[in-house]
């Protein structure tokens, strides 16, 4: 038999929160600044950035020399990288979006989104297919009102519009679950990518990086759930993958940066995840994955 285990904390003022904190060894150098950031960032949203200065996880006391001032450090740090990802993600998004509805209509035509027999996964098909019926629905481009103001047949637009306003999730799912494999590896050649299946790894992982970004989550210090397969050799500059942590962060800047490269588009993300690195002495590296001398490596140099 499983006993119950009811939930009986109550909610706290903010200055109780801040007082909990200092009983628990935290240094803040002024009460007014903890309570003004907390009114505008939840306490368990801070916590994240508490945790790496907990020197015993059960009561949650903190190291000594631990302040409020290093855990806003942590938190505007992680914020600005939020940043650089989300751009460097959108530039690779808008990408793929194109050469997908680029090759993929010039051989099926317009509608092929469509046609079941072209996917692989059929209840995967029907779920994109929903979700981009979805899309356009709620859409108000005006590029989607004009054209139901012309066309009513089918009830759907042409690829080169409707994918426009798909997520980035539903097209990273029409191309791994496309059935044709020549096309799906003429697109990853467009990366610099051998074979489709190193795409189809880069992409989900991407996916689930943009999750995070997406709904503010942290990225520092995070195990991801999608692992990117790590080839020992691409045809542009690469790493040495030896003992490379797929889960952590550094993984997915890899790809993002090889990706990026690959359109002549990295140089901008490159320099400023450096800036924001040198900006944040103090940020632990290693807890992203980040090898020593990992600027040395051609990639990145």
């Amino acid at each position: 038999m499983i006993l119950a285990r009811p939930y009986t904390k109550q909610p706290t003022t903010l200055a109780d929160q801040v007082a909990l904190l200092q009983r628990r060894g935290l240094a803040i150098q002024e009460d007014s600044y903890a309570l003004d950031q907390l009114c505008k960032i939840s306490y368990f949203r801070l916590a994240a950035y508490l945790k790496p200065l907990e020197q015993d996880k059960t009561t949650h006391t903190f190291k000594p020399g631990s302040s409020f001032e290093s855990a806003m450090s942590l938190y505007a740090f992680d914020k600005a990288l939020r940043e650089v990802l989300f751009s460097a993600i959108q530039t690779f998004e808008i990408a793929l979006r194109t050469k997908v509805i680029q090759k993929v209509s010039l051989q099926y035509g317009a509608f092929w989104f469509a046609e079941r027999a072209l996917f692989v996964n059929l209840a995967i098909h029907e779920k994109c297919f929903a979700a981009l019926t979805d899309e356009v629905s709620r859409s108000k481009e005006d590029f989607l009102a004009e054209h139901f103001a012309k066309y009513d047949t089918p009830p759907y637009p042409p690829a080169w519009k409707l994918l426009e306003v798909a997520s980035f999730g539903t097209v990273a799912k029409l191309y791994c679950n496309l059935k044709e494999t020549r096309l799906k590896k003429a697109i990853a050649r467009e990366f610099g990518l051998p074979q489709h299946v190193f795409l189809e790894s880069w992409v989900r992982s991407i996916a689930a990086l943009r999750n995070c970004v997406a709904h503010h989550a942290r990225v520092w210090n995070r195990k991801y759930p999608m692992m990117p397969q790590m080839p020992r050799t691409l045809a542009h500059a690469w790493i040495s993958t030896t003992n490379i942590r797929r889960e952590r962060l550094y993984a997915l800047c890899c790809i993002l940066a090889y990706l990026l490269s690959a359109l002549q588009e990295a140089t901008e993300f490159k320099q400023r995840l450096g800036n924001l690195l040198s900006r944040f002495p103090n940020v632990d590296k290693a807890a992203m994955g980040f090898p020593k001398h990992w600027e040395q490596e051609a990639l990145w140099a």
